[in-house]
């Protein structure tokens, strides 16, 4: 599993894995407890399962080559895959949670028992959502060490939706865990049934506050959301150094899938090149990006005059200033 998408793949099943189990062992102790805020966090356990699954979808998916249909490659249906599990998260998981904890709490108090068996669980459930943070914790290191970037701002601009998704659910998992053992406890020692039901509605209130961040993530790299913009200033300054080339007149990229970005360049070439020259200009710089930025899937050089007006506006219109 070498490469950043096998790291991916062996972060989703390690989460996966640790879900499943602790899904079966979170629904038993509700079952024998008679705890909300047990039963909220094994439906909390089956939304996370269910976002693995869709998650080794995105990633298989996502991985196809380009063909006739689809000349740009399918690397977005990992954007797609990842935004139907923030859906499933707050659907199957934070629904659930909330509806359990709004019901106990305008219900009759209900008899807690076999509270030990509770505590046991949620003492094994949080060894094992450990590991699997741990591992998302790693990679999410790793890679923004690769890029040179803090942790914080990786998760902010990257383009793995799968990492940030693993990451987000196991955090939660954890804080739901404290929130499971707090309302047990306090149901424990006061004897009213109300504090398991706000414990399991703040689970699923926390639920919902990671599935809107991880959708609105999605929703912006399906939409076409523009390549980072450290990349994005090395290739206009690349662009900028290439002798043939008098302006940039008009930079576009868009993500076309997790380390895959799409380069549409319109250039102001130097007038005393002819069209053969242009040509070979052309070609010579789109073999020098692509060696430079690995990135770079798709790349698309346009010759355009940089005093056009009509260019012109359209660069103002999208950027409020032209590139120069």
């Amino acid at each position: 599993m070498g490469g950043p998408g096998g790291e991916s793949t062996l972060t989703v099943l390690i989460a996966g894995a640790a879900n499943a189990a602790i899904g079966v062992l979170k629904l038993v102790a509700g079952l024998l407890t008679g705890s909300s805020a047990m039963l909220a966090e094994a439906a909390h356990s089956v939304a996370d399962t269910t976002t693995e699954g869709l998650l080794l979808a995105a990633l298989r998916r996502s991985a196809r080559r380009p063909d006739r249909r689809h000349p740009f490659g399918y690397g977005k249906e990992r954007f797609f895959w990842a935004l139907i599990a923030a859906v499933s998260i707050f659907v199957s998981g934070g629904v659930f949670a909330i509806y359990e904890g709004v019901t106990t709490i305008l219900g009759e108090s209900a008899e807690q028992t076999l509270a030990w068996v509770a505590y046991g669980v949620l003492g094994v459930s949080f060894l094992l959502e450990g590991t699997s943070w741990l591992q998302a914790v790693r990679q999410v290191r790793r890679e923004a060490a690769a890029e040179e970037t803090t942790f914080s701002r990786w998760l902010r601009g990257t383009d793995d939706p799968t990492v940030k998704t693993v990451f987000f659910e196991d955090s939660a998992a954890l804080i739901g865990l404290l929130l499971a053992f707090a309302g047990v406890g306090l149901h424990q020692l006061t004897g009213s049934g109300v504090w398991d039901g706000v414990a399991s509605l703040l689970i699923g209130l926390l639920l919902a506050c990671v599935a809107y961040i991880l959708g609105r993530t999605n929703k912006g790299l399906l939409i076409g959301r523009q390549a980072d913009l450290r990349l994005v200033t090395a290739i206009r300054r690349a662009l900028q150094d290439s002798p043939e080339v008098d302006a940039v007149v008009d930079l576009l990229t868009m993500q076309l899938g997790t380390d895959s970005v799409l380069l549409c360049a319109r250039l102001d070439f130097d007038d005393s090149l002819g069209a053969a020259d242009v040509e070979r200009a052309s070609v010579e710089i789109d073999a020098e990006l692509r060696e430079r930025f690995t990135d770079l899937a798709e790349i698309f050089l346009e010759p355009v005059p940089r005093t056009d007006p009509v260019m012109r506006g359209r660069v103002l219109d999208r950027y409020g200033r032209t590139l120069a």
